[in-house]
Protein backbone atom coordinates (compact mmCIF):
# COMPACT_ATOMS: atom_id res chain seq x y z
CA UNK A 1 0.00 0.00 0.00
CA UNK A 2 1.50 3.63 -1.51
CA UNK A 3 1.97 6.16 1.76
CA UNK A 4 -0.43 8.77 1.96
CA UNK A 5 0.48 12.05 0.20
CA UNK A 6 2.71 15.12 1.22
CA UNK A 7 1.19 18.26 0.43
CA UNK A 8 1.60 21.95 1.35
CA UNK A 9 -0.64 22.82 3.75
CA UNK A 10 -2.92 25.91 3.26
CA UNK A 11 -1.95 29.45 4.81
CA UNK A 12 -2.75 28.88 8.60
CA UNK A 13 -7.19 29.89 8.11
CA UNK A 14 -8.20 28.31 11.54
CA UNK A 15 -11.62 25.95 10.41
CA UNK A 16 -10.20 25.25 7.29
CA UNK A 17 -8.69 22.30 6.28
CA UNK A 18 -6.41 21.27 2.69
CA UNK A 19 -3.12 22.13 0.78
CA UNK A 20 -1.50 21.81 -2.31
CA UNK A 21 -0.47 18.24 -3.45
CA UNK A 22 2.51 17.27 -5.53
CA UNK A 23 2.57 14.64 -7.85
CA UNK A 24 4.24 12.00 -5.64
CA UNK A 25 2.84 9.75 -3.22
CA UNK A 26 0.23 8.00 -5.87
CA UNK A 27 -0.20 4.96 -7.71
CA UNK A 28 -0.02 6.26 -11.08
CA UNK A 29 2.75 5.46 -13.72
CA UNK A 30 4.71 7.73 -16.25
CA UNK A 31 3.71 9.70 -17.39
CA UNK A 32 1.32 10.48 -15.01
CA UNK A 33 3.01 9.19 -12.40
CA UNK A 34 2.13 9.31 -9.83
CA UNK A 35 -0.57 11.12 -7.71
CA UNK A 36 -2.54 12.12 -11.00
CA UNK A 37 -6.25 13.38 -10.25
CA UNK A 38 -7.19 13.78 -13.61
CA UNK A 39 -9.94 10.91 -15.43
CA UNK A 40 -9.25 13.13 -18.71
CA UNK A 41 -5.58 12.54 -19.59
CA UNK A 42 -5.17 9.05 -20.66
CA UNK A 43 -4.06 7.46 -17.08
CA UNK A 44 -6.13 4.39 -16.29
CA UNK A 45 -9.49 5.58 -14.46
CA UNK A 46 -9.04 2.91 -11.29
CA UNK A 47 -5.40 4.76 -10.66
CA UNK A 48 -7.29 7.90 -10.50
CA UNK A 49 -9.77 6.62 -8.22
CA UNK A 50 -7.07 4.98 -5.59
CA UNK A 51 -4.88 8.61 -5.81
CA UNK A 52 -8.65 10.59 -5.21
CA UNK A 53 -9.16 7.86 -2.15
CA UNK A 54 -5.19 8.90 -0.90
CA UNK A 55 -5.62 12.49 -1.26
CA UNK A 56 -9.01 11.63 1.28
CA UNK A 57 -7.34 9.37 3.84
CA UNK A 58 -4.59 12.14 4.24
CA UNK A 59 -6.92 14.86 5.07
CA UNK A 60 -9.53 12.73 6.61
CA UNK A 61 -12.51 13.55 4.04
CA UNK A 62 -14.97 11.50 3.20
CA UNK A 63 -16.47 13.13 0.26
CA UNK A 64 -14.54 14.72 -2.85
CA UNK A 65 -16.07 17.34 -4.86
CA UNK A 66 -14.36 18.12 -8.26
CA UNK A 67 -15.43 19.64 -11.77
CA UNK A 68 -14.52 18.85 -15.43
CA UNK A 69 -12.65 22.09 -16.27
CA UNK A 70 -13.54 23.48 -19.23
CA UNK A 71 -11.24 27.30 -18.84
CA UNK A 72 -14.73 29.50 -18.35
CA UNK A 73 -16.18 31.40 -15.51
CA UNK A 74 -18.74 29.41 -14.23
CA UNK A 75 -18.89 29.07 -10.24
CA UNK A 76 -21.23 26.44 -9.03
CA UNK A 77 -22.52 27.05 -5.36
CA UNK A 78 -23.19 23.33 -3.53
CA UNK A 79 -25.08 24.21 -0.32
CA UNK A 80 -26.74 20.23 0.32
CA UNK A 81 -24.59 18.07 1.91
CA UNK A 82 -23.79 14.63 -0.41
CA UNK A 83 -22.74 11.18 0.59
CA UNK A 84 -20.64 10.33 -2.22
CA UNK A 85 -18.23 11.89 -4.49
CA UNK A 86 -19.08 13.78 -7.58
CA UNK A 87 -18.04 15.83 -10.44
CA UNK A 88 -19.51 18.61 -12.24
CA UNK A 89 -19.58 19.58 -15.68
CA UNK A 90 -19.52 22.57 -17.04
CA UNK A 91 -17.57 24.66 -14.15
CA UNK A 92 -14.32 26.05 -13.19
CA UNK A 93 -15.33 27.17 -9.54
CA UNK A 94 -17.05 25.20 -6.27
CA UNK A 95 -18.23 27.15 -3.35
CA UNK A 96 -19.56 25.57 -0.64
CA UNK A 97 -20.73 25.79 3.24
CA UNK A 98 -20.75 22.12 3.98
CA UNK A 99 -18.55 20.99 6.61
CA UNK A 100 -16.40 18.38 5.77
CA UNK A 101 -16.92 18.21 2.02
CA UNK A 102 -13.59 18.86 -0.19
CA UNK A 103 -13.48 20.51 -3.30
CA UNK A 104 -10.74 19.85 -5.41
CA UNK A 105 -9.14 21.86 -8.32
CA UNK A 106 -6.98 19.95 -11.30
CA UNK A 107 -3.51 21.53 -12.40
CA UNK A 108 -0.89 21.44 -14.12
CA UNK A 109 0.53 25.33 -14.62
CA UNK A 110 -2.78 26.88 -14.34
CA UNK A 111 -3.86 28.80 -10.73
CA UNK A 112 -5.82 26.96 -7.79
CA UNK A 113 -6.76 29.91 -5.78
CA UNK A 114 -8.42 29.14 -2.33
CA UNK A 115 -11.01 31.42 -1.01
CA UNK A 116 -12.45 30.89 2.41
CA UNK A 117 -14.69 33.76 4.92
CA UNK A 118 -13.63 32.52 8.34
CA UNK A 119 -16.94 34.19 9.90
CA UNK A 120 -19.71 32.63 7.25
CA UNK A 121 -17.84 29.54 7.56
CA UNK A 122 -17.70 29.38 2.89
CA UNK A 123 -15.00 28.44 1.38
CA UNK A 124 -14.22 28.38 -2.42
CA UNK A 125 -11.46 26.88 -4.84
CA UNK A 126 -11.32 28.40 -8.51
CA UNK A 127 -9.44 27.15 -11.13
CA UNK A 128 -7.94 30.29 -12.91
CA UNK A 129 -5.59 29.56 -15.80
CA UNK A 130 -5.01 32.03 -18.35
CA UNK A 131 -8.29 32.29 -19.74
CA UNK A 132 -9.97 31.83 -16.57
CA UNK A 133 -7.89 35.53 -15.55
CA UNK A 134 -8.99 37.08 -18.70
CA UNK A 135 -12.47 35.84 -18.05
CA UNK A 136 -11.97 37.00 -14.38
CA UNK A 137 -13.13 33.70 -13.18
CA UNK A 138 -11.85 35.00 -9.42
CA UNK A 139 -14.40 38.53 -9.46
CA UNK A 140 -17.19 35.66 -10.30
CA UNK A 141 -16.27 33.68 -7.21
CA UNK A 142 -16.49 36.44 -5.00
CA UNK A 143 -19.94 38.03 -6.41
CA UNK A 144 -21.00 34.65 -6.13
CA UNK A 145 -19.72 33.89 -2.43
CA UNK A 146 -21.49 37.49 -1.60
CA UNK A 147 -24.86 36.47 -2.97
CA UNK A 148 -25.25 32.83 -2.10
CA UNK A 149 -23.71 33.50 1.74
CA UNK A 150 -23.51 37.17 2.39
CA UNK A 151 -20.19 37.27 2.41
CA UNK A 152 -17.69 40.58 2.83
CA UNK A 153 -15.17 40.42 0.47
CA UNK A 154 -12.70 42.40 2.74
CA UNK A 155 -13.30 39.26 5.91
CA UNK A 156 -12.21 36.66 2.91
CA UNK A 157 -8.63 34.91 2.63
CA UNK A 158 -6.82 33.63 -0.32
CA UNK A 159 -4.23 31.23 -0.63
CA UNK A 160 -3.19 30.77 -4.19
CA UNK A 161 -1.37 27.69 -5.81
CA UNK A 162 2.10 26.63 -6.98
CA UNK A 163 1.62 27.28 -10.48
CA UNK A 164 3.08 28.75 -13.74
CA UNK A 165 5.72 31.26 -12.20
CA UNK A 166 6.76 34.74 -14.30
CA UNK A 167 9.71 33.10 -14.98
CA UNK A 168 8.16 30.64 -17.39
CA UNK A 169 4.40 32.25 -18.10
CA UNK A 170 5.33 33.07 -21.72
CA UNK A 171 2.77 34.61 -23.82
CA UNK A 172 4.51 35.10 -27.34
CA UNK A 173 0.85 36.27 -28.43
CA UNK A 174 -0.11 38.41 -25.66
CA UNK A 175 -1.46 41.29 -27.85
CA UNK A 176 -4.16 38.85 -28.98
CA UNK A 177 -4.89 37.02 -25.77
CA UNK A 178 -4.32 38.82 -22.87
CA UNK A 179 -6.26 42.22 -22.57
CA UNK A 180 -4.30 45.61 -21.83
CA UNK A 181 -4.59 45.83 -17.60
CA UNK A 182 -2.65 42.56 -17.97
CA UNK A 183 0.22 44.15 -19.88
CA UNK A 184 2.10 46.16 -16.91
CA UNK A 185 2.77 43.06 -15.53
CA UNK A 186 5.10 41.60 -18.19
CA UNK A 187 7.75 40.44 -16.26
CA UNK A 188 10.36 40.07 -19.60
CA UNK A 189 9.40 39.75 -22.81
CA UNK A 190 6.77 38.13 -23.34
CA UNK A 191 7.00 36.22 -20.02
CA UNK A 192 3.52 37.78 -17.54
CA UNK A 193 3.61 37.55 -13.41
CA UNK A 194 0.04 35.43 -13.31
CA UNK A 195 0.66 35.37 -9.21
CA UNK A 196 0.69 39.33 -9.50
CA UNK A 197 -2.31 39.65 -12.06
CA UNK A 198 -4.52 37.28 -9.55
CA UNK A 199 -3.19 39.49 -6.91
CA UNK A 200 -4.96 42.80 -8.65
CA UNK A 201 -7.78 40.95 -9.77
CA UNK A 202 -8.71 39.96 -5.76
CA UNK A 203 -7.64 43.30 -4.47
CA UNK A 204 -10.19 45.08 -7.16
CA UNK A 205 -12.84 42.42 -6.05
CA UNK A 206 -12.32 43.60 -2.29
CA UNK A 207 -9.94 41.79 -0.87
CA UNK A 208 -7.35 42.83 2.20
CA UNK A 209 -3.71 42.80 0.09
CA UNK A 210 -2.78 41.71 3.47
CA UNK A 211 -5.18 38.46 3.58
CA UNK A 212 -3.47 36.85 -0.24
CA UNK A 213 -1.15 34.58 0.55
CA UNK A 214 0.54 33.11 -2.98
CA UNK A 215 3.23 30.07 -2.63
CA UNK A 216 5.43 31.58 -4.88
CA UNK A 217 6.47 28.01 -6.61
CA UNK A 218 6.61 27.27 -9.95
CA UNK A 219 4.84 24.33 -11.57
CA UNK A 220 6.83 24.24 -14.68
CA UNK A 221 10.86 24.89 -13.31
CA UNK A 222 9.91 22.76 -9.47
CA UNK A 223 9.95 18.63 -10.95
CA UNK A 224 7.85 18.18 -8.02
CA UNK A 225 4.12 19.52 -9.71
CA UNK A 226 2.84 17.94 -13.02
CA UNK A 227 3.33 20.49 -15.85
CA UNK A 228 1.86 20.99 -19.12
CA UNK A 229 4.55 23.34 -20.23
CA UNK A 230 7.41 21.19 -19.69
CA UNK A 231 5.44 17.93 -20.70
CA UNK A 232 2.00 18.39 -22.65
CA UNK A 233 1.47 14.72 -21.71
CA UNK A 234 0.94 14.46 -18.42
CA UNK A 235 -1.00 14.24 -14.91
CA UNK A 236 -2.65 16.65 -13.06
CA UNK A 237 -1.91 18.14 -9.89
CA UNK A 238 -4.70 18.24 -6.64
CA UNK A 239 -5.54 21.43 -4.75
CA UNK A 240 -8.13 20.67 -2.17
CA UNK A 241 -10.10 22.75 0.59
CA UNK A 242 -12.76 22.04 2.87
CA UNK A 243 -14.54 23.31 5.87
CA UNK A 244 -13.06 21.69 9.41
Amino acid sequence: MPDLPPYLPLASYPGLIGGFFSRDGGVSHDPFAALNVSYGVGDAPELVQRNRELIKQALGLKTLVSARQIHGDGVLVITDPLDQDQEYDGCDALVTNQVGLGIMIQQADCQAVVLFDPEKMVVANVHAGWRGSVANILARTVERMQEAFGCEPSRIKAAISPSLGPCCAEFVNFHLELPAAFHPYQATANHFDFWAITTMQLQTAGLDPEKITPAGICTRCNHDYFSYRRAARTGRCATVAALA
